[in-house]
């Protein structure tokens, strides 16, 4: 009597997730070529306004003139920083007027123009600082490092579509919850990408989302929605709150819960009164900050009785158990035994992102 096996598909190798040289590859062919989320565009708001984050090494300052624009961090006359960052900390200031070196004086306006060099007399046509692609989509923040011909829409494909009714270009950050977690990105969008793993990390999640416990969480339709317990419309520790639901949802959106992936480094999640947005930043093989912003309807923001915790009290203990099942992969991936893992049928979602990885570093 024979036997019907399961296929199982083989992850990347495992030293795609330890190796430092493969990890500068990332940071060249993706994290620096690709259209990469820098939180939102709130904060951005007036002119002078600037933002200065590190995208995988490089450090890059975006400043609101009339428009938006962004710049590696650099002076152009001998390299300094423009705003001093020893460290990979998110800086947010304003500047006052333009954009002064430190070091020599060097003056750029906002939009990146050389304007003033003390003493010297050069073509300052020719000495801007240089530039990095920017756009902004439903109120996200998005750049590019390197030259691209694919635009941040076309980048995104059906996902704008899918999440239309939630208005999340007029959401606003409630609260946010910085997490360093030692783990490789990928490990963390593999996890995302499936539920496999939801029935012995996440207990709570499922008692409010059975669907997720089920058949080890196959057959789960993102695009409809995965359906909540009776009773519950939203993710927090009852499955109920008092915020209203985004005012644009259909029936079906105000009792399901949606999730998106968008490569290389942000996961969405929504709920019918409240979205959680995930900002992963790659520091290394081993190391990934992670940002997580809850956001709300600015009505619901302005009751006086306006309290996030519920929802944050639950997302950070759902996020922290999957931090941690995320580094114990880290570590187990460290073993001399370990080749590469492998993938269920349930996870053919994480294929995605194995096969997102080899089509960019070819």
């Amino acid at each position: 009597m024979t036997s019907k096996h399961q296929q199982l598909e083989a992850t990347l190798p495992g030293n795609d997730y330890l190796d430092n040289a493969h990890f500068a590859l990332e940071a060249t062919r993706i994290f620096h070529a690709e259209w990469f989320c820098a939180g939102r565009v709130q904060g951005l708001d007036q002119r002078g306004d600037y933002r200065l984050v590190n995208v995988a090494g490089e450090s890059i300052l975006v400043v609101r003139d009339t428009d938006l624009h962004a710049f590696h961090n650099v002076c152009r006359h001998r390299g300094a920083e423009l705003v001093p960052s020893p460290d990979t900390r998110e800086q947010n200031g304003r500047f006052a007027a333009g954009i002064r070196c430190p070091y020599h004086s060097w003056n750029y306006r906002l939009n990146g123009e050389l304007h003033s060099t003390p003493h010297l007399d050069v073509d300052k046509a020719c000495l801007g600082l240089r530039q990095v692609e920017v756009d902004v989509w439903a109120g996200f923040l998005f750049l590019r490092l390197a030259p691209g011909e694919q635009s941040l829409l076309d980048t995104l494909g059906a996902i704008p579509a899918r999440v239309k009714n939630y208005g999340l270009e007029d959401l606003r950050v409630g609260h946010c919850i910085g997490y360093d977690v030692a783990s490789n990105w990928k490990v963390i969008l593999e996890n995302y990408n499936e539920c496999y793993h939801c029935g012995g990390v996440h207990p709570e999640l499922c008692k409010i989302v059975p669907a997720f416990r089920m058949q080890g969480g196959a057959d789960l339709d993102w695009d409809a929605g995965i359906p909540q317990k009776e009773g519950t419309n939203t993710f927090t520790l009852s499955g109920t709150t008092n915020r209203a639901p985004f005012p644009g949802l259909d029936n079906d959106e105000k009792q399901r819960h949606k999730g998106e992936l968008i490569y290389p480094n942000m996961m969405l999640s929504l709920s019918m009164d409240h979205a959680a947005a995930f900002y992963l930043w790659p520091r290394s093989p081993h190391r990934t900050e992670i940002r997580c912003e809850l956001l709300f309807h600015p009505d619901e923001m302005a009751r006086e009785d306006f309290d996030p915790m519920d929802a944050v009290e639950f997302w950070d203990l759902v996020n922290k158990q999957d931090w941690k099942i995320c580094e114990s992969v880290q570590r187990g991936m460290g073993s001399a035994s370990f080749t590469s893992g492998f993938y269920g049928p349930m996870e053919d979602l994480s294929l995605d992102i194995r096969n997102y990885v080899r089509e960019r570093l070819k």
